[in-house]
């Protein structure tokens, strides 16, 4: 139950109720020993996703950076980068392993929990409101 065809076994139980908190402590009682239990907020969901991308790309069609229109991809990376330092993240700038010029380090979208998701919506939302992009009702939201 769980188990790769290369051996690796994995479980994941959403403590929703609590027989499946039950069903977790069981399973953490007979585990072997070294085996890890991992507890974490639960993950951004589809919903949160579709409505970030959909607003970032009310962003990107409507809003220069630079002088140039930028893709929402871009965007997105700047946007998760300026949210990371507003909220004591930070965003890493390192030297490029080419050694010609610089790259940005930031967090990964598909890494946000569910709360950390609805912080960076309310971020990026912000930040459209007060740059004049015109959202739709259910980006504004």
């Amino acid at each position: 139950e769980g188990c790769t065809v290369r051996g690796v076994c994995e479980m994941r139980i959403v403590l929703s109720n609590p027989v499946a908190k039950r069903v977790a402590q069981d399973k953490i009682a007979s585990a072997p020993d070294g085996y890890v239990c991992e507890i974490k907020e639960p993950p951004r969901n589809l919903n949160q996703n579709a409505l970030l991308h959909a607003v970032i790309a009310s962003i990107a069609d409507q809003k220069q950076w630079a002088g140039e229109y930028l893709d929402p991809e871009a965007w997105k990376r700047l946007l998760t980068a300026a949210w990371c330092r507003a909220t004591q993240q930070g965003a890493k700038i390192v030297p490029a392993i080419d050694g010609y010029g610089f790259d940005v380090i930031y967090r990964r979208t598909s890494t946000l929990s569910k709360k950390e998701c609805a912080e960076l919506l309310d971020f990026v939302t912000a930040w459209a409101i007060d740059n004049n992009i015109k959202l739709s009702a259910r980006e504004a939201a």
